[in-house]
């Protein structure tokens, strides 16, 4: 099978989290990526787990891509770049709003020069408007949208913020610029045109709270309670979610309560709502008295949605994503590790990680004579600051 990208060619000016998870998609789908990165290499190389000074967190970011050294704040690298974008389909940046237009880079300048070129920026709060210069990471954007408050609305008792160490903003809008992407592609096809695609990591957060941002305009009183979450076991926790009448009725046949289908405290969803709290301790009872796993293994066969809480790792290690085949082992100079497909499969194309993670200007020397410059002029490159050239890695 072919994949859906071969021969498409992007240029990638991302870092950190969400302009390299859309433009890694790309990548997994056959695209040939190069990033763009400066002399010090992305930030995320610095970020653990590090082996032998190679970062996996990097890694699952930008496996498959090549690496270009270049430092933009030089007209010679700045001339490499508008060469490089005259072979490209795609430029995707995410850097701050007008940096890319300092550069004399941005998509008013380069569209002159390649008519067809998808050009995707990412940035927290969109190009323009009062908040564009904001600085913008994801726990920023999380707070901004709201995000954070209506997560806190929904806890029994926590009045402070918490903490989220997990980026949802980042991936979340490294999505959307992926299908905005294809979308741009897609339309290109029949227009010939190419476009400017402008990203806002505030809005992709705000899709996350669809319920409540219809709350916000039309207050319920009381508040809406979710009829889901967890129960305790004699070893541990499930998460329950009670969202329809059959789920409940299979629910108080499964725990062999089947007077709550007539009981007025639970019989109606709006009574199931105001008495959570009530239907939860009576389910406990039983609960409490078995294993999680034969909690859940009830729960199955009773059609009731269920899981346990598992880590990350136990997560990784179920067999139905075995059975999907859902990781790639990739390959850096530290070796080999795992990291995760894209979580959609064709039958007809291939959508995999490719398994090499490319050494901080690897590609440098290559890429530079394939734009047409000599052994000489690259040489004078390197020794002017402009790039840099690393040995192929393992």
């Amino acid at each position: 099978m072919t994949s859906a990208f071969d021969g498409l060619r992007v240029v990638d000016f991302t870092t950190t989290i969400a302009g390299p998870h859309s433009t890694r998609l790309l990548a997994d789908l056959g695209a040939e990526v190069i990033k763009i990165e400066p002399p010090e290499g992305d930030m995320m190389r610095a970020r653990p787990p590090l082996r032998n000074g190679a970062s996996t967190s990097f890694g699952q970011l930008n496996t498959g891509k090549k690496s270009l050294v270049l430092d933009l704040k030089r007209p010679e690298a700045v001339a490499i770049v508008r060469r490089l974008v005259a072979t490209a389909d795609v430029l995707v940046e995410n850097f701050r709003p007008g940096v890319m237009a300092r550069f004399g880079l941005d998509y008013a300048a380069l569209a002159v020069l390649k008519p067809e070129l998808v050009y995707c920026a990412i940035s927290g709060y969109g190009q323009t408007g009062p908040s564009a210069g904001r600085p913008a990471y994801a726990p920023v954007i999380h707070a901004s949208s709201g995000y954070d408050l209506a997560h806190l609305a929904y806890q029994d008792s926590d009045r402070r913020p918490d903490y989220c160490g997990i980026y949802i903003a980042d991936v979340l809008t490294g999505t959307y610029a992926f299908g905005a992407i294809v979308a741009a592609l897609y339309q290109r096809r029949d227009t010939g045109a190419g476009q400017l695609i402008d990203v806002s990591m505030l809005e992709s957060m705000l899709s996350l709270t669809l319920s409540e941002m219809q709350q916000a305009q039309f207050p319920v009183t009381p508040p809406g309670r979710p009829i889901f979450g967890p129960i305790a076991t004699k070893d541990g926790y499930l998460n329950l979610s009670v969202a329809s009448e059959r789920t409940f009725q299979n629910l108080a046949a499964a725990c062999g309560r089947r007077d709550w289908i007539s009981d007025p405290r639970f019989a109606q969803y709006p009574d199931r709502r105001a008495n959570w709290n009530l239907l939860i301790d009576e389910l406990e009872i039983w609960s409490k008295e078995q294993s999680s796993i034969d909690v859940q293994q009830i729960f199955d066969r009773h059609g009731v949605p269920a899981s346990p809480y598992r880590t990350v790792g136990q997560a990784m290690a179920d067999p139905q994503l075995a059975h999907r085949k859902s990781f790639a082992e990739v390959h850096d100079r530290g070796g080999a590790f795992q990291v995760l497909n894209p979580p959609f499969r064709f039958s007809a194309a291939t959508a995999a990680a490719r398994p090499f993670v490319a050494a901080l200007g690897e590609h440098s020397a290559a890429m530079l004579a394939e734009l047409g410059y000599g052994p000489a002029e690259i040489a004078a490159l390197v020794e002017a600051g402009v790039t840099t050239l690393a040995a192929s890695a393992p």
